[in-house]
């Protein structure tokens, strides 16, 4: 278990973490002296190449998975079991097709014993504000696939998380499909004022969406760099995801980071 909360400090904080995976055959080192912290209210990006260990990178900090060394803390304290202060969506909606839309963005309230009454109420105002209120009492094969992953942001951000952790939440749409959606989605999680760590493939994805982009390298996984981002071009208020693509800043970071990746080398 976690124990209370402490107020100060990031909301997440690795030190050290060092993850061995173990088989018959071998050991293989899979995360190798991560060390970072996430301050509260900010968006994070995780970037590399595949099997570098992003997603395991968010397995540790939703506390799915703990560390061979080093150590993890949400809000100051040390994490060893999954929280109900973390939110995690994952790569495919997960959506059970034999319940409503509305049972399926409960099943987090559900799960954690929250009071329902109250729940059910959040649960109606997310849909409506995400445009799914006429589908609220549909099955999910009834909506399109935009539509399932905002019911599956819904039901993540139903028991009302501090953290929310989202593994390549894009990845199964069509590019058009994921333009229009993580305009969406930004503007829904930075009104919803989260913390947020978002792991993608999508250099692109990453820089338009996130307030920090974290590179990873190949395995075993270390932070090679970390880039502020920035859209001084655009004013004072921050550009959408799509109004960002047109930025001039935005070609330099792709660029840098492409670079960085060395997604030509071999493994």
């Amino acid at each position: 278990m976690i124990a209370q909360a402490m107020t100060t400090g990031p909301v997440v904080a690795l030190r050290n973490v060092v993850l061995h995976y173990f088989s018959p055959e071998r050991e293989t080192l899979a995360l190798s002296n991560i060390s970072l912290e996430v301050t509260r209210g900010e968006f994070v990006a995780i970037v590399g190449s595949s099997g570098c260990g992003k997603s395991t990178l968010l397995s540790l900090v939703s506390g799915l998975m703990q560390p061979s060394h080093g150590d993890i803390y949400l809000e100051g304290c040390k994490v060893s079991a999954p929280s109900p202060r973390t939110g995690y969506m994952f790569q495919k909606d997960t959506l059970l097709e034999w319940r409503t839309v509305l049972d399926n963005v409960l099943i987090g309230a559900e799960l954690l014993g929250l009071d329902m009454r109250a729940a059910r109420a959040r649960a109606e105002d997310l849909l409506r504000r995400y445009g799914l209120g006429e589908f609220i009492h549909s099955l999910p094969h009834q909506l399109s696939g935009g539509m399932r992953q905002r019911a599956a942001l819904a039901r993540t951000l139903c028991p009302d998380p501090d953290l929310l952790l989202l593994d390549e939440p894009f990845s199964a749409l069509d590019y058009q499909t994921r333009l229009a959606l993580s305009d969406e989605i930004a503007a829904i999680l930075r009104n919803e004022h989260k913390t947020i760590i978002l792991v993608t493939h999508d250099i692109g994805e990453a820089i338009s969406m996130a307030d920090r982009v974290i590179v990873m390298s190949r395995r075993p996984g270390r932070i090679k760099a970390e880039h502020r981002i920035s859209y001084q071009s655009a004013g004072l208020q921050r550009p959408t995801p799509f109004e960002a693509r047109k930025c001039p800043e935005f070609a330099i970071y792709f660029e840098t980071i492409w670079n960085e990746l060395d997604l030509h080398e071999m493994q």
